[in-house]
């Protein structure tokens, strides 16, 4: 299927020259690039939001292919609608979809739907394209069309999304397609946007739901945004930029009634150096057979000696546990090697670690603190801190902040079924911090 342009010659100019000198009056192609995760891009016309969404591009690094997550104005289609197969036409040429991509993404997904209908008119998607196709014309895309709903379910979508990009294995850039506060006075848009966007870059998505809700923000395109944040998360993004923000008022000079935009890069996070060494670790070992030894400039977080516990997770699942309370090993370095093989060859709940399930690994890499005695429960917080139980020689031990593990008392019970010890035997508690790696 070819979808054609819905919007030029009256969001962006319909000749190709034309279209190209305004992009170029946008742009800074000398601008510092970034390995990003996603980004933030507005859709108005391009004499509002154009300078917004040509700066952020400008600073992004480019990959094959891009999902594209915007509102539907229209109010047509399925309500969580992706298209893929065909090519989508603007006025610089043809923008094929990544039909491979799309299906990792309907196949992961339980709330998107094939659907072109949702797409024909809709121009949150389109708008973002000349843009792409000015720095790089062979792109490829995956456009996402997202109705209202809870925003649990853009949370799921993005988790999905992520867990997609991971098995996948392709270079993928998430873009949501979004203007800000709609048709307010110039002070009142400023402010409120000025709180959405403080969310967004603190890549808090329940935060930006909650004062979306709280402060009336009318952002079109919050359930994309969500959605790329909860995706980032699941892929290690930590660190977002604003890049550019402006509203209609600023360009038209009647500043009582404005649309704000706002652009934003959500960055790659750098592989940490204990998530590094657990990650060669497994790879050689489950590849070759063999052992590494560690580098012989360690890092400081990795120099001393502490007990490792060593996760392994795929498609969102455990995959693997394995850890010491204490230390066996001459250093870190050295117990995070030991415990990733095991993690991923020698945890009893499952089969060995395979060849090909190594790309879609998510490793996490905790180091403990020395325990130190809890006389009583109230010391114990389970977002903050991990658990032992002991009962004579028996002993159990629960990492901390872990999800669905909301108290103390399920820290504990956990505990004592790991290690075998019955109700209303006597115990003694101990607590430890950890520095967690992903």
């Amino acid at each position: 299927m070819i979808r054609q342009p819905a919007v030029a010659g009256q969001f962006y100019p319909g000749s190709p020259e034309q279209l190209k000198e305004m992009i170029s009056g946008m742009v800074d192609a000398e601008a510092d690039k970034e390995d990003v995760v996603g980004l933030v891009s507005p859709h108005a016309g391009y004499v509002y939001s154009g300078p917004v969404a040509g700066a952020t591009i400008s600073r992004i690094k480019f990959k094959e292919s891009f999902i594209i997550m915007g509102p539907n104005h229209t109010g047509t289609g399925k309500p969580f609608s992706i298209m893929s197969r065909g090519t989508w036409q603007t006025p610089l040429g043809d923008v094929a979809i990544d039909s491979e991509m799309a299906g990792y993404l309907l196949a992961k997904s339980s709330h998107l739907e094939e659907d072109h209908i949702a797409h024909q008119f809709e121009h949150s998607v389109e708008v973002q394209l000349p843009f792409l196709q000015y720095f790089k014309e062979d792109i490829k895309l995956v456009p996402i069309v997202l109705a209202h709903a809870a925003g649990t379910t853009f949370k799921e979508i993005g988790r999905d999304i992520a867990q997609a990009i991971k098995e996948s294995g392709k270079e993928v850039i998430i873009i949501a397609s979004s203007d800000m506060t709609h048709y307010e006075p110039q002070a009142s848009a400023r402010s409120k946007d000025s709180r959405a966007i403080e969310a967004m870059l603190d890549l808090d998505e329940d935060e930006l739901l909650r004062r979306i809700d709280e402060l009336n923000i009318s952002m079109c395109g919050y359930a994309p945004v969500v959605a790329l944040i909860s995706a980032a998360r699941e892929l290690g993004a930590s660190k977002a930029e604003l890049i550019k923000y402006q509203t209609s008022g600023d360009v038209t000079g009647d500043f009582s009634s404005v649309v704000g935009y706002a652009g934003l890069i959500i960055k790659a996070a750098a592989m940490s150096p204990p998530v590094k060494l657990a990650r060669q670790a497994i790879e050689t070992f489950v590849k070759e057979g063999k052992v590494i030894s560690p580098p012989e400039d360690l890092p400081p977080e990795m120099k001393g000696r502490a007990g490792v516990f060593v996760s392994l997770h795929r498609s969102g699942q455990l995959r693997g546990c394995i850890g010491t309370f204490e230390p066996t090993k001459e250093n870190i370095a050295r117990e995070i090697i030991s415990n990733a093989i095991r993690s991923a060859t020698g945890d009893p709940r499952f089969p060995p670690v395979a060849p090909d399930e190594l790309e879609s690994l998510d490793y996490s890499v905790d180091i403990l603190t020395r325990p130190e005695p809890a006389a009583v429960k109230t010391q114990l917080d389970p977002r903050k801190y991990g658990v032992i139980v002991e009962c004579g020689s028996r002993k159990g031990l629960l990492l901390p902040d872990l999800e669905g593990v909301d108290s103390v008392d399920q820290q504990i019970d956990i505990c004592c079924q790991k290690a075998g010890i019955m109700p209303g035997e006597p115990i003694k508690l101990s607590c430890f911090a950890v520095k967690r790696y992903k």
